[in-house]
């Protein structure tokens, strides 16, 4: 181990460049070579993690985002920043792709969402070894698949035909729905209720579609009001947008835990299927934000963890599960 010394006034904002300069910087090589970007977004985050506090202790070359941002706030940072990215899907989402694909992206978002569920609590559970409560929690999480890591791999392996509108719909439309399953199940084993109340469980499933769906439509709603009526200039209207996503997702997490997520996938495909305003200069400044986002939060996320957690992980059961 080599302990460097680091100026306290300069770590915080070269901690800040590297994120940034790292995650654009691996995207661009990743293009280059031809990989899907999440790799070295990864690898990245990893090496300038947990590796370089290893190897050179107290550098101000090593990222620590424990050290950069309180934990309230980086969740919340993470929670926004995802909901910002499946906005930016939802307005990429045309019903009319819907046509000829309603019934592979159904069968993805209910049936295989179970069966992923099962399977994935049942591996855990036997070749992990967890405890039921917590191999439920767990299948419940894997079922995302997620924007932040089907929409690179589309970008990289641009699929032909419609299994690459099948596979967006579901990245986008998944999310919320993984969440609300892992939000639930999480609540069930917290607070030590049997699975046979299903009240509160209902209760909270209600809550989470009227508020998610509710105020993302009325969000929607108000940023089509505000264009077609020019009630902004210009130069505004992308920071409005980006404000309304931003207040919706705070909304309706206010009145159900991270429902907020279906609330910014809500607005935007309200957003991305009506026809009074156009929407795709909002769409492309969006897009360009989700590249940011997608840099930022693989190299934060991945940056955080720990030699010892890497290595007391059995690395045959992980590649077998």
């Amino acid at each position: 181990m080599i302990t460097l010394a680091a100026g306290s006034g300069s770590t915080v904002g070269i901690a800040l460049t590297l994120i940034f300069v790292l995650g654009v910087g691996a995207q661009w090589l990743a293009w280059k070579i031809r990989i899907p970007s999440i790799l070295l977004l990864l690898l990245s985050g990893i090496l300038a993690g947990p590796v370089m506090r290893t190897v050179f202790e107290g550098s101000p070359f090593a990222i620590n985002p424990d050290d950069l941002f309180d934990n309230d706030v980086l969740l919340s940072a993470v929670g926004i920043a995802v909901g910002l990215i499946l906005y930016e899907g939802g307005l990429t989402l045309n019903f009319k792709e819907l046509q000829s694909t309603w019934k592979p992206v159904t069968l993805l978002v209910t049936v295989a969402a179970l069966v992923t569920w099962i399977v994935a609590a049942t591996s855990a559970y036997f070749i992990f070894e967890l405890s039921k409560p917590i191999a439920v929690l767990l299948g419940a999480i894997l079922i995302v698949t997620g924007p932040t890591v089907v929409g690179p791999m589309l970008a990289h392996i641009r699929p032909s035909g419609d299994s690459g509108l099948i596979l967006k719909w579901e990245g986008i439309v998944i999310d919320p729905i993984g969440v609300l399953a892992a939000v639930l199940v999480y609540e069930v084993i917290s607070v030590n209720s049997q699975m046979n109340d299903a009240s509160s469980i209902i209760q909270a499933i209600g809550i989470t579609l009227v508020a998610g769906t509710g105020i993302g439509l009325v969000a929607a709603f108000l940023l089509q009001t505000v264009l077609t009526r020019f009630w902004v200039p210009d130069y505004l209207q992308n920071p409005v947008s980006l404000m309304l996503v931003v207040a919706a997702f705070t909304a309706s997490n206010f009145f159900m835990p991270e429902s907020g997520l279906l609330a910014s996938t809500v607005m935007g495909i309200a957003l991305g299927n009506q026809k009074k305003v156009d929407v795709h200069h909002i769409l492309e400044f969006k897009e360009n934000l989700r590249v940011l986002l997608i840099a930022a939060l693989f190299i934060i996320l991945s940056a955080r963890l720990q030699i010892d957690q890497l290595a007391q992980l059995d690395w045959l059961k992980v590649f077998l599960f």
